[in-house]
Formats: C-alpha cells, structure tokens, sequence
C-alpha cells in the first residue's frame, strides 16, 4: 500500500479503463489518503474520517470496472456489493449490517492467507513427514520387531526420495482428517447465524469438536490436507482474528453499486418505502458505527465507502440529505462514444479483441483485426447504442459475439487465418443489427 501513489494507482487503471480520468484521479486521492491517515499521531487519526465519493454515470462507462480492478491492485480488504440486495430491516431480504460483517469475513481471509504463505514451508515439512508416516504405515512393518526395523528404515529412506521426486502423487495413502460435515448447523437458518453476527461453527465445535475420520485419497490431495491442517494448527488464530479487524476499521474499502436503484421514486407508497429504508439503515453504516460480527465487535467509522449509480431516472440528490453529506465527493463519468469503443477494442491489457484472438487461437484460428476492422466495430456499437438501448461498452460483448459466430462455430475443422476487415463487419451487419 505504501507505494501506491495517486500516479501509480492512476496508471494502473488506464491500463484497463479507457478514458474516465476524473473518477481515476478521484479513487486514486481517496486511496492514498487512506495510507497518509495511517502515518498520522493516533489522536489526529481519529478524527481524520475518509472521503466517501460516488461515481455516476450511464451503464457500461467503467464504474463496476474501476472498482474490479481497484481489487486486484489493492492489498487491503475490499467488499463489493450491490444496494438492491439490501432491505429495510422488517422486510424481507439481507440487512445492511451484513456489509460490515461480509467486509471483515474478507479481512480475516486476507490475513489467514497472508500467515499461510508466511508459515508455508513449515507447514509443507511437517505435512510431508506425516505423509510419509501414513505411506510407510500402509507397509505393515513394525517398529520393534527388530528383524523388520532395519526393513522400515530403508522403506522409509526409500519412499522419501519417491515423494521428493513426485513419483507417487497418484498412490493411494489413509490419512486421519476432521469430518466437518455436520447436521446441527441446519437448525439455523442463514439469516438468523448472521443477523445474530455469531460464530455458531466455533461455538458448535468448542461444545462438540469435529469427529476424526479416515479418508483414503491420492498422496497428492492427502498432501493438500495435510499442509491445511498443519497451516491451522501453527495459525495463532486469535491474533489473525485481531489483525482482521483491524485492517477491515482502518483499511477496509466498500464499493456500493446501484445506489440508484435505492432512491424512492414514488411518494412514499409502495417499495419505495422500503428503499428509503434502505437509505436509513445505511447511514449509521457510513457515519460510522459498531457492527457485532461473528469475530467480535467492528467500527466503521473509518471505512471507505465508493458508491455508484447510473442516475439517469433519479438524481443524486434525491437520497437522503443525511446520505448525501456522508458522500462529499462526487465523479460523473462520460457516455462514451464510437472513438472510445475503438480504444476499448484494442489498448486495454486485456482487451476484447486480444480475449477473441486468444480464446480461438486455442482453436488453430488467427484471428486478425485490422484498423479498418476495429472502426467499424466501433461504429456499429455507437449506432447499436443510439437505436437500442445504451448499454455503453457491454454492446462490444454482443457485437463481438455475433459478429464472430460463424468463425467460433466452425472451428476447429475450419482453422486458419481470419481477417476481420470493414468487407467482413459490412457482411454481418445485417445480422447483428436484428439481434
């Protein structure tokens, strides 16, 4: 986290997101005012209480996008959610306090990985000797029979050069694992463990621990097993549960989707009830409050909250009063346009084109997109999005598809080189425009 700057954050984005520089610059800020709040005196720190902002915009501009890949840079616990899943306490559906929960159920699971990595090769060592423990068992020599001890030593000698040269990954071995398939938990709905924020499978196996059973499996999964178990036991769960929490008040990040969809359109009646409901419940949320959760009690109130919303039937400033102050930052993101479809088509690291050429390369196919090829593409999306609905980028998902069809169906009897020229786009316009 320390070597994100704004820049870096910024330039990682373009490498996926075409153009919208006023939301990357936003979230690229908001980020790093997460690092610069941690380097403060603790008293400041308090008081330093993160920028929420919301990116509005069309559908298909880039906002989910932004925040997929505001994922994959970030090492810091990141929830992405969406508002409508989301009731009224009262009604029926998930109560937002579950976002809390969810976001430190994603902290605790950085962590644990983060020390299973750390702990790796110790665990893999002592998973290892208790493989080769099971493999030497399944000989039936005895350890004290001393005619058969210098016959288990060379066994043994002999089995731990196999398993160091992977000459038994496929050998059948027993092993002893916890059998944590249990029916008490279904006395429990779902939604009653979580709104209770309990940790009802720690509580079930305090009262009655897991049964061991025996499992014979592949010398390859058995090692699997064995490095989990192992990892678990030389895991100080009690401080993982404490970095969890930690990193979910100070480091956590929320993207909020379709906030829109929560704004009441209708008078009171109905559900917009319920979604100015939803508003109510989430703004204690966002002001900053405490969460019991599973792990024990959590604190908001310095979790970064990025919300978006298309907007174009309601506006911003149709939520709450009390909602909108907890969003002082606001990016509206740009409709884009056939020069925009072209860029999306070919510069992004993984771009559409480049995804197509790669997925029917697998077929013995060469798929070559010329200049010409692209634009019209392009233009063919643009106009798609003036006549149809505008769906933004997602009409080069369809175009793309359909345009290639004949070319994915017959191959790979039909291999070889395809040239996607304007002639070749010009031929399936007619079929693409009917779909």
């Amino acid at each position: 986290m320390e070597e994100l700057t704004p820049r870096k954050v910024v330039a990682h984005l373009d490498r996926y997101v075409i153009g919208q520089a006023a939301a990357k610059r936003a979230v690229a800020v908001a980020i790093r005012n997460r690092i610069r709040r941690q380097r403060l005196p603790a008293e400041l720190a308090r008081d330093v209480l993160p920028k929420n902002l919301i990116l509005s915009g069309p559908t298909g501009v880039g906002k989910t996008e932004i925040a997929r890949r505001m994922a994959d840079l970030l090492h810091a616990p990141f929830l992405k959610v969406e508002a409508t899943k989301y009731t009224e306490v009262g009604y029926y559906g998930r109560d937002v306090e579950t976002i809390a929960r969810d976001l430190v159920e994603v902290a605790v699971a950085l962590v644990k990985s983060e020390e299973r990595e750390r702990i790796r090769r110790q665990a893999e060592e002592t998973a290892n000797a208790r493989l080769l423990d099971a493999l030497v068992e399944r000989s039936g020599l005895s350890d004290f029979d001393e005619s058969e001890a210098e016959e288990r030593r060379s066994l043994r000698e002999s089995l731990r050069a196999r398993l160091a040269r992977g000459d038994l990954e496929d050998a059948p071995v027993t092993i002893t694992v916890e059998d944590r398939a249990t029916a008490s938990m279904e006395v429990f709905s779902a939604m009653g463990v979580e709104q209770m924020g309990m940790d009802m499978q720690g509580f079930l196996d305090r009262v009655a621990p897991p049964r061991m059973v025996e499992r014979t499996v592949s010398v390859a999964r058995a090692r699997q097993l064995l490095e989990l178990k192992e990892a678990d036991t030389l895991l100080d769960q009690e401080a993982v549960v404490r970095e969890g929490i930690a990193r979910a008040e100070n480091s956590g990040i929320v993207f909020l989707d379709e906030l829109d969809k929560v704004v009441g359109t209708g008078g009171g009646q109905g559900p917009d009830v319920s979604r100015g409901g939803v508003q109510r419940d989430l703004l204690p949320l966002v002001e900053g409050c405490t969460i019991q959760t599973r792990h024990g009690p959590v604190q908001t109130d310095h979790v970064l909250f990025v919300a978006a919303g298309a907007f174009h039937q309601t506006r911003i400033e149709d939520l709450m009063p009390e909602l909108q102050g907890r969003f002082p930052l606001r990016v509206a993101l740009h409709t884009l346009d056939a020069d925009d479809f072209q860029r999306i088509l070919v510069e992004p690291q993984n771009s559409l084109t480049k995804q197509y050429q790669a997925l029917l390369g697998t077929d013995g196919v060469e798929l070559d997109f010329t200049p010409e090829g692209v634009a019209e593409i392009a233009a063919l999306a643009q106009r798609l999005n003036t006549e149809q609905a505008d769906i933004g980028a997602r009409r080069l998902h369809m175009v793309l598809e359909r345009l290639l069809e004949p070319v994915s169906f017959g191959a790979p009897e039909e291999a070889g080189k395809v040239r996607v020229d304007a002639a070749f786009v010009l031929r399936r316009v007619e079929s693409i425009s009917g779909s």
